[in-house]
């Protein structure tokens, strides 16, 4: 199946329960073709779960929710060894981990130790329990939601496990008319088992290997990739850290991916600029001095000042033609 009739169906499906949140789904489908992950961010009950399930839904795609709390051990994500008495042999036990998508919610909720059970899985598309190796199927993608206002009880994520996210999305709160739309489904009693399967594992896989081979990138276009987040490592008056070459790869990749979900063969620099914050956005670290000097009342509270970053990079690289 094409990128573009994946995109247009899934997204079809989706609005049946999800009022807006267009630009959200779209990039989902993005990252999934792009094979990357994503971490919403948001406020209890922007409908963060129920996009989640909605996508994994219409995709025909096995899902699996795991609420994080702070005594939640890596063994409760991953799986382990348990005795069986009868064959006096210790046999594998999945964890939820071995979904096609996983829904980690309030993953900062969870401790470090636990948070890093997921790193193998999102970087290498496996995991190693005592020593085994074992493979996650295709395609696996992880789903990622914190409440950026509630800081008691959680552990923020660090950078390492940041990185391995594609996009971090801010799911904002509806409109006025988006929420009275709301409520009319809610009178209608439109549930999520409305949505119905659109397309098959291989389907996707198939639209991935078409963006993975069909998809041109010029060389003007790679080096206006490198530039911007080049831009960002030397911006040392606001960042202490920049862009790594990651965000370089990642950035190419879902560049690829936007374009063909637009339904063209080649990227241009739109898909460049439309993708750079949504990409950089969770890369980037402030400098405190910075952040003194330039108080605002945003929300979340570095949304603001790292989107004037990004905007800034932008503006001062000139784009190929």
């Amino acid at each position: 199946m094409e990128p573009r009739e994946l995109y247009v169906r899934v997204s079809t499906e989706v609005s049946k329960v999800v009022v807006g949140k267009e630009d959200v789904v779209r990039l989902l489908m993005v990252a999934l073709l792009a094979e990357g992950h994503v971490l919403l961010e948001g406020v209890p009950g922007v409908a963060k779960t129920l996009i989640a399930r909605a996508f994994s839904k219409c995709l025909g795609l096995t899902f699996k929710r795991i609420q994080f709390t702070p005594d939640m051990l890596p063994s409760d994500i991953t799986g382990t060894f348990v005795f069986n008495p009868k064959t006096r042999q210790f046999d594998f036990r999945r964890g939820p981990v071995f979904a096609n998508m996983i829904l980690a919610d309030e993953i900062n909720r969870a401790t470090p130790k636990t948070q890093s059970a997921l790193l193998e899985a999102m970087q290498e598309r496996q995991v190693t329990i005592e020593g085994a190796t074992k493979i996650l199927e295709e395609p696996f993608m992880v789903l990622a939601t914190q409440n950026p206002l509630e800081l008691e009880g959680t552990y923020p994520l660090p950078e390492a496990q940041l990185d391995r996210f594609m996009f971090r999305l801010l799911v904002q709160v509806s409109s006025h008319t988006e929420e009275v739309e709301v409520l009319a489904k809610t009178m209608e009693n439109v549930e999520i088992s409305s949505v119905i399967q659109v397309a098959e594992a291989s389907e996707i896989l198939a639209a991935r290997s078409i963006v993975k081979s069909q998809l041109e990138v010029s060389k003007d276009v790679l080096d206006y990739i490198v530039s911007i987040v080049e831009s960002t490592r030397d911006d040392r008056d606001r960042l202490l850290l920049g862009g790594s070459p990651r965000a370089s790869v990642q950035l190419l990749q879902a560049s690829r991916s936007l374009a063909a979900v637009k339904g063209r063969s080649y990227v241009i620099p739109d898909d460049v600029k439309e993708l750079a914050f949504h990409l950089l956005n969770h890369r980037l670290i402030l400098n405190p001095e910075f952040i003194l000097k330039a108080k605002t009342t945003a929300f979340p509270s570095n949304y603001e000042q790292i989107e004037g970053v990004v905007t800034d990079v932008l503006i001062s690289i000139e784009p190929p033609r």
